[in-house]
Order: structure tokens, then sequence, then C-alpha cells
């Protein structure tokens, strides 16, 4: 099953969208956007740049566990990922938004 990206409103009535992969587990999250075609127009831009493995910065939370975030051309973070257990666990996400975002359907929620 392939990866989709599920867009909706948030509680305070603006735009999100994660992306998940073809087993339902969300390897993406965006910021909340204030327009529904902003939230679209991320989900471009994850999409476009999801294909560029420096477009991707490892990082670590305060506790220490590993996580990255997927950045645009111009440096703009435009998704998170979950926290992970191991760095090994934070590559396989990188890999999975890799594969699933260049080709992920977009669903309305």
């Amino acid at each position: 099953m392939a990866g989709k990206f599920e867009v909706k409103t948030t509680a305070g009535g603006q735009f999100m969208f994660n992306l998940k992969a073809g087993n339902g587990q969300i390897i993406l999250t965006s910021e909340s956007y204030k327009a529904k075609a902003s939230a679209l127009n991320g989900v471009e831009s994850v999409k476009k740049n999801a294909k560029s493995k420096a477009q991707f910065e490892t990082l670590e939370s305060k506790n220490g566990q590993p996580y990255f975030v997927l950045k645009a051309t111009n440096g703009e973070v435009i998704g998170r990922s979950e926290m992970y257990s191991s760095t090994s666990s934070m590559q396989n996400g990188i890999e999975s938004v890799m594969e699933n975002a260049p080709k992920a359907a977009v669903v309305e929620l």
C-alpha cells in the first residue's frame, strides 16, 4: 500500500498535514497553516524536497531522542518527524519519507 498525505483542519481552524506510510504510520507532520491552499502548497513542497537527502536535517531532542526535519530549498522547515528511539530508526524514517512522499496521494479529511 502506498503512502498518503492527509490534509485536515486543526481544532483552532487552521490546516495541517501528515504524511503516512503505507502501514498507516505518521512519518512526517507539517506546521499549521492559516489557509488550506497553503497546506496543499506545503504538501507539494514536501513531494519535491523529499527526493533529496540533503534537504533532511537530523536533530536531537533535549532528552536525547533523534528526530529529523525536512527543509525547503530556502531553508524553511516544511515537515518534522516523530521522536525516535534510535538513530537507525530515524534513518529508516528518512528513507520512508523519501520513498513515500514523491508519489503519495493527497486526501482531504
